[in-house]
């Protein structure tokens, strides 16, 4: 372990893979507490949507980061990564172990390698300004515009790929630097974390598809129909809007389309998803993965595995 960096564990993967259940069991052998990375379970209200924990699930293990936010309150990663940095430190200070354990994958990397973000006053009218010009004089001239300004920036960017084409050139208007020069600079400050990563997956993908489908229909028994409906209804920011599991269901409710073909639609989003986390996470080559189902999806085995990870990784406990 590096000299006064503060040590943690996380726990990562796809939905459904069972992080919650793991990092409870972590946090009891280890004397942690969890903080989630879980960009909808921030949110109040919105519980079986988000495979929120229960108290029966947290198992007196204390959570944060969760159920904080009104759901017609916009986030962002920055607000997360500030709130966490905070809550990680008074978890070290009391001599327990902080436990970062979710699935939304910018999170995790923001926060535990110390990303920094520019401020960000006065963008919505450079944000209006750039959308006028989008109007009236097309995307391949704010194209021609990025490649001057951020050549780096442009050669990752499709030019069909307009909001992103237009958020690099607010970026640079905004701050005065470039999107690629934000990148390095954020990665200037290095993390104060010494992080034991671990990783639950399945060998066969098929296997996590079909806990993820079980999933679905375990939150219709919970009463999910209701509570989209209820969140439907009410003014969502754009970030507690995007959850799945609402959306999905919309058509239902407007009589575009069956239940049942709503209920598929939500399995296979919530399948993509999982297909994103996971491309996502395999690019972090210091995650040490657990297949769950090669352990016949027995949790003493999964924490029996964890546990050796994390021992190897300088974490002891009782």
């Amino acid at each position: 372990m590096t000299d006064n960096k503060i040590k943690v564990l996380a726990v990562v993967g796809p939905t459904a893979s069972g992080k919650t259940a793991l990092a409870v069991q972590l946090a009891k052998k280890f004397n942690g507490e969890i903080v989630s990375a879980d960009s909808m379970q921030i949110y109040k209200e919105m519980n079986i949507a988000s495979a929120k924990p229960t108290k029966e699930e947290m198992q007196g293990i204390p959570h944060y980061m969760i159920d904080y936010l009104p759901p017609q309150n916009q986030s962002s990663v920055s607000d997360y990564v500030q709130m966490a940095h905070k809550i990680i430190k008074t978890i070290n200070d009391n001599k327990k172990l902080p436990i970062v354990a979710g699935g939304t994958g910018l999170y995790i990397d923001s926060l535990l390698n110390n990303l920094s973000f520019a401020k960000e006053e006065g963008n919505q009218i450079i944000r209006e300004k750039l959308n006028e010009r989008l109007n009236n004089e097309g995307i391949q001239q704010l194209y021609d515009e990025l490649k001057t300004i951020d050549p780096e920036a442009a050669a990752n960017i499709h030019i069909n790929n307009t909001k992103r084409v237009l958020r690099a050139l607010e970026i640079y208007y905004s701050t005065g630097k470039t999107m690629t020069r934000q990148k390095i600079d954020s990665r200037a400050v290095p993390s104060p974390y010494d992080t034991v990563y671990i990783g639950l997956k399945c060998a066969d993908r098929e296997n996590l598809y079909n806990r993820i489908n079980k999933r679905v229909d375990n939150m219709l028994e919970q009463g999910l129909l209701n509570e989209a409906k209820e969140m439907l209804g009410k003014d969502l920011s754009a970030t507690a809007g995007a959850a799945i599991g609402y959306k999905e269901l919309k058509p239902y409710f407007d009589g575009a389309i069956s239940l049942n073909e709503a209920v598929e639609n939500l399995k296979r989003e919530t399948r993509r998803y999982a297909k994103r986390q996971l491309t996502w996470f395999m690019r972090n080559g210091k995650i040490n993965w657990i297949d769950i189902d090669l352990l016949d999806f027995d949790i003493s085995k999964v924490l029996r595995r964890a546990v050796e990870i994390c021992e190897r990784g300088g974490i002891y406990g009782n």
